[in-house]
C-alpha cells in the first residue's frame, strides 16, 4: 500500500471499522481507533493499535479528545447508528442519537482535522456513508436524512479543501452484514428481506483500502447501486413503487 500512514478510524469497535483497523495495523500503518466498547479497545491496544474511548452521541470537545493524535494522514469516519422504524413510532431520543452520531459528530471531527491538514496541505477524509443517502426507503426516514446530510456535507467540503490538496471520498454501501442491522431493526425483518443483497464487511473494507491507495470521489457498493441512484433521480416514483415492499414487511 506504499508509504505507511497515520490513520484515525471512528466506530472502530465493531463491523467495518473494527475489521479495517485490524487490517491497516497488520499492513504496518499507525492506527488510532475510537469507539465506545472498552473491552474491544483493550484487545486492539494489545495488537499495537492506539485507542481512544469515545461516545460520539455525547456533546464534547473533539480538540481535547483527539489532541494526542496530532495530524493524521487519513481520517475514516465509520461510526454510525440507526433505528429502522416508521417515523411515527420513532422516539425522539433515537432521532437525536442518529443526527448526533451520523451527522454532527463527523462534521465537527472533520472541521477539527481539516484545520490541521490545511496547514500541512495534505490529507484524506473517507466517509462511510450509505446508499440510503441517495435512495430513501420507508422505515428509514431519519437514518436516510442523516446520510443525505453527510453526503451533502462531503460534497461541499471536497470543493473547499481541494486547493489544499486534501481528498474527500464517500463510500456508499448498501446494507452490510454486521451487528448494526440487528440493532437497527430488532424484528429481524430487514435482515430477512435483504438477505440476498447483504454486503460482507470484507468487501467494504477492501473498497476503503483501495481508495486509501488511490483516492476517488465516491464508491458505490455494490457497483450496480450507482445505477439505482441515477434511476431514482430520473424516475423517483417508479423506484419508490418497486422498492417499497422490501422495507415494509411485518
Amino acid at each position: 500500500m506504499g508509504k505507511h500512514k497515520k490513520i484515525c478510524i471512528t466506530g472502530a469497535t465493531s463491523g467495518v471499522g473494527l475489521l479495517l483497523a485490524k487490517k491497516l495495523q497488520t499492513d504496518g500503518h499507525e492506527v488510532w481507533a475510537t469507539g465506545r466498547n472498552v473491552e474491544v479497545l483493550e484487545k486492539l491496544a494489545e495488537t499495537g493499535i492506539y485507542t481512544i474511548q469515545a461516545d460520539l452521541s455525547v456533546d464534547q470537545s473533539f480538540e481535547g479528545l483527539f489532541q494526542q493524535i496530532g495530524t493524521p494522514d487519513i481520517v475514516v469516519l465509520c461510526a454510525g447508528v440507526g433505528t429502522f422504524d416508521y417515523l411515527t413510532d420513532l422516539e425522539e431520543k433515537e432521532m437525536d442519537q442518529m443526527m448526533k452520531v451520523n451527522v454532527l459528530a463527523p462534521m465537527k471531527i472533520t472541521k477539527y482535522f481539516a484545520t490541521k491538514m490545511k496547514k500541512r496541505r495534505s490529507g484524506h477524509f473517507i466517509f462511510v456513508a450509505s446508499q440510503a443517502g441517495k435512495v430513501a426507503t420507508p422505515k428509514a426516514s431519519v437514518y436516510a436524512a442523516s446520510k443525505h446530510a453527510i453526503l451533502g456535507f462531503a460534497n461541499a467540503v471536497r470543493m473547499e479543501l481541494k486547493e489544499n490538496n486534501i481528498q474527500v471520498t464517500t463510500i456508499n454501501p448498501g446494507p452490510i452484514d454486521t451487528p448494526f442491522l440487528d440493532i437497527a431493526d430488532q424484528t429481524g425483518n430487514y435482515r430477512r428481506s435483504m438477505s440476498k443483497h447483504l454486503l460482507s464487511p470484507e468487501i467494504v473494507v477492501s473498497a476503503i483500502l483501495k481508495v486509501i491507495k488511490h483516492p476517488v470521489r465516491e464508491v458505490d457498493l455494490p457497483s450496480y447501486m450507482s445505477i439505482t441512484s441515477k434511476l431514482y433521480a430520473v424516475f423517483p416514483k417508479a423506484v419508490e413503487t418497486l422498492g417499497k415492499g422490501f422495507f415494509t414487511k411485518k
